[in-house]
């Protein structure tokens, strides 16, 4: 009986997967960002949006993608100061920011400003089958109209962000931040625009008439007073003074008091010719905005009259502005 040896060759190895096997994928969302409001008062506009990164990988899941969404110029380019928003030939400078209080910029790697992107998180939390992690992570991303922007023609003004203006970058976080690039990967969100649409506007202010301390109405008293008018460039206005509590005619006002009234009248020339009331297109004063405050001086008589009890007179001048 012949005895056999069997022999069995174990081989042993590992199967090398390409890199791009162990690699994370992200795809970013990012709703447009809309401004409602009129630069006329003067005032900043703010406005927010998010951006949203849904990432996956294989044998991910327990690590962390670091997410960097860099944000360039926009289709309206940009100053050190400000990115802008664009209505044909007209500019209107806004910003982008990290945080709520407007203080941080939201930049990128790729542009010659110091503001960076900042940099966040997402967790691989869920499993996508037996090797696939993927996880999600929402941040907000602020907007701001700068103040003092009253020249503003009406008008919508749009910056878009997409290729280049929008590439985000991600990778596994090795602790190094948004600083470097370090292998990362890149993908761009849909193309996502700033945008608001400025429509025509005044704002109107006025300085009170003081006709002073008077002992005897026994001859013409003559004061100013002022409406300050601001309105879109290139807006046709008209400003109109009601006829106060009591009054029966732009010159037959009355301011009352205790002993009775006192008879006075509201004109647009200095030589009080020329009444000031609420008639369009008869007595009131016109003028073309600019969006600059322009004055408008309201020339106020007191004409002779019986002297009613001593004591406060007074009365209230609706101002109306049609544009």
């Amino acid at each position: 009986m012949k005895n056999r040896l069997l022999r069995v060759i174990l081989f042993i190895g590992v199967l090398l997967l390409p890199a791009a096997a162990w690699a994370q994928t992200c795809t970013f969302t990012v709703p447009g960002i809309v401004f409602s409001g009129s630069t006329i008062p003067g005032n900043v506009i703010n406005s927010s949006t998010t951006v949203k990164a849904d990432c996956s990988g294989l044998l991910g899941l327990g690590r962390k993608v670091l997410v960097c969404p860099d944000l360039n110029e926009g289709s309206g380019g940009a100053t050190a100061a400000a990115r802008k928003m664009l209505s044909g030939a007209n500019a209107l400078n806004y910003q982008l920011f990290q945080d709520s209080a407007h203080s941080i910029v939201w930049g990128s790697i790729n542009w010659p400003y110091p503001a960076r992107a900042p940099g966040f998180l997402v967790e691989f939390t869920t499993i996508l089958g037996p090797l696939l992690g993927s996880g999600s992570t929402t941040i907000p991303l602020y907007g701001q109209i700068l103040a003092n922007q009253q020249t503003a023609p009406a008008g919508t003004y749009t910056s878009t962000f997409a290729g280049a203006n929008a590439t985000f970058h991600y990778r596994y976080d090795d602790g190094a931040g948004c600083s470097v690039l370090n292998g990362a990967l890149t993908a761009m969100p849909a193309a996502f625009t700033s945008t608001i649409t400025l429509a025509n506007d005044c704002l109107v202010t006025a300085q009170n008439i003081d006709f002073g301390n008077k002992g005897l109405l026994n001859a013409n008293i003559d004061q100013t007073g002022q409406v300050n008018v601001t309105c879109t460039p290139t807006v046709p206005y008209t400003v109109s003074l009601n006829l106060g509590g009591t009054g029966t005619s732009p010159t037959a006002r009355k301011m009352t008091g205790a002993g009775g009234a006192i008879t006075y009248g509201l004109y647009r020339d200095i030589n009080r010719t020329q009444p000031w009331g609420n008639t369009i297109g008869t007595n009131t004063a016109s003028g073309t905005g600019s969006g600059a405050s322009q004055p408008i001086t309201v020339y106020a008589r007191v004409p002779p009259q019986t002297t009613p009890a001593p004591g406060s007179y007074n009365d209230t001048i609706i101002v109306t502005v049609t544009y």
